[in-house]
């Protein structure tokens, strides 16, 4: 008995003190190997950790512009990405930045090819998601940190647990853009409260044990997401919304800068806009965002099937609603083809549209020849294809929260740029709005919407960027 008891003390010791050695000596390797690298080669590295880089989305808009703000301010500097994208290669990746974004990079960009990925896909944890993502994501980061070790580096997606190995380890200087808090305040209380919503389900909520259960595990998961977003040098949001939601979280405000995602506003504005739907033809209603669950395809294709009991048969046979969007993974693509069966379900086949991964042109003729755009994202971080419409002279109908309710749509009378809506009912009653009014009043709402978006354009983001990322710079150049 004695000795298992010393056996079960000797266990707690060697448990405890093995990763603090772990820490210890991964932190020694990395100076060491910082020297090494300083005699070889004296240029700065930053490094990009974005696993789905070549995804053609809202979030990898905002890694190209800032690596073409960076590269042209800093062309000495080393310029890396951290990808788990195995199969394209250098060239194909910057070729659809290109083709997608309309983004010309210098070709001096080194990928490191991340093999570790499948550890933060979410299809990998149907339990204890967020956690077992972030967990994963610190699995994926220490492949990353001992790849490749550089000067600076940027989490621009918002993988925050990996901020602790790179500043603490690595010994990086380290910033970070979220564009939307793996938790919120908000979800929290919808577990205290048993609220039956997408991240609370029915059996959890009514469950008086399941969630306290889930209650506890938010909170540690809360405190856990702040720790280790205290290693953030420098925090970047993407609006409003998020950033009062990571100031709370984090208790970073002296540290955060709200820069808002880079939208091709000039180009659209300098396009001519479709003409009004009184002349004839098709109503169409474009809806812009990756195919992906909480982008709520299915709310848009419901106020279509609601808007048929608003409007006369003749006019709704003009409506076409074209879905926009790209796809990153089989899971996108199963959910485009769950779309289409809802579609025929709703005998909705000959009124709606999809148009999967389409280049950077395509999309821009869709946006210059429709009238209505449309949004139903809960709780959406920002809203680049929200912008990116009302840019092109569209009347945005777009969900009541988020970053299009605190950053981008006004419903003031006298200075109305859009709608704002949050079910399948208010949706289709704001449509019907918009298609009985006169062209007058849509033309004055057009004008509205193009007039508002000039601080959300790539030039904006770029001064932004640049402004807040200037003395990370300056201060490592110093330091070597």
């Amino acid at each position: 008995m004695f000795n298992i008891v010393w056996i079960f003390l000797g266990l707690l010791v060697l448990i405890g003190i093995f990763p603090i050695l772990l820490i210890y000596f991964s932190r020694k390797h990395c100076v060491n190997k910082r020297k090494q690298i300083k005699n070889e080669d004296n240029s700065l590295r930053v490094a990009f950790f974005h696993p789905y880089c070549n995804a053609g989305g809202g979030g990898e808009r905002v890694l190209w512009g800032a690596v073409r703000a960076i590269q042209n301010r800093y062309p000495d500097v080393k310029v890396a990405i951290y990808t788990g994208d195995l199969i394209a290669s250098p060239n194909e990746i910057l070729n659809k930045v290109s083709k997608t974004f309309n983004i010309t990079l210098k070709k001096d960009i080194e990928f490191i090819y991340l093999h570790k990925r499948h550890w933060v896909e979410a299809p990998r944890y149907p339990y204890f998601t967020i956690l077992g993502q972030s967990i994963g994501s610190f699995i994926l980061g220490i492949e990353a940190l001992f790849a490749y070790l550089p000067d600076i580096y940027i989490d621009s997606m918002g993988y925050s647990f990996t901020l602790f190995l790179f500043s603490y380890i690595g010994q990086c200087t380290t910033a970070c853009y979220i564009h939307y808090p793996t938790i919120t305040k908000e979800m929290i209380k919808r577990v205290a409260l048993k609220n039956m919503v997408r991240n609370n389900n029915t059996s959890i909520a009514r469950s008086p044990f399941l969630s306290s259960a889930k209650l506890i595990y938010y909170q540690i998961f809360s405190w856990l997401y702040s720790f280790c977003g205290s290693f953030a040098d420098t925090v970047m949001v993407n609006s409003s919304w998020t950033e009062d939601h990571i100031n709370s979280l984090w208790n970073c405000s002296l540290s955060t800068h709200r820069i808002y995602p880079p939208c091709d506003t000039v180009s659209l504005k300098s396009s001519p806009m479709a003409p009004d739907i009184s002349e004839g033809g098709k109503i169409k209603i474009v809806s812009v965002g990756q195919f992906r669950p909480e982008k709520d395809h299915p709310l848009q294709l419901q106020a279509i099937y609601e808007l048929r009991n608003l409007l006369p048969e003749k006019i709704f046979e003009r409506i076409k609603l074209v879905f926009i969007g790209s796809c990153r993974h089989s899971e996108d693509h199963i959910l485009v083809k769950d779309m289409q069966d809802l579609c025929k379900h709703h005998s909705l086949e000959k009124n709606v549209e999809f148009k999967v991964n389409i280049p950077y042109d395509e999309l821009k003729k869709e946006l210059l020849s429709s009238v209505i755009g449309l949004h139903a994202m809960w709780n959406e971080h920002f809203g680049i294809g929200v912008v990116e419409c009302m840019a092109a002279g569209q009347i945005m109908v777009a969900h009541r929260s988020g970053g299009p309710k605190a950053d981008i749509i006004e419903e003031s009378e006298g200075s109305r740029n859009g709608f704002l809506a949050s079910d399948e009912n208010e949706y289709a009653r704001a449509l019907a709005a918009i298609i009985k009014m006169s062209p007058q009043a849509r033309n004055k709402i057009r004008e509205a919407a193009r007039s508002s978006v000039d601080r959300f354009s790539e030039e904006e983001f770029e001064k932004g960027i640049l402004r807040t990322l200037d003395p990370l710079f300056s201060q490592r150049l110093k330091d070597e």
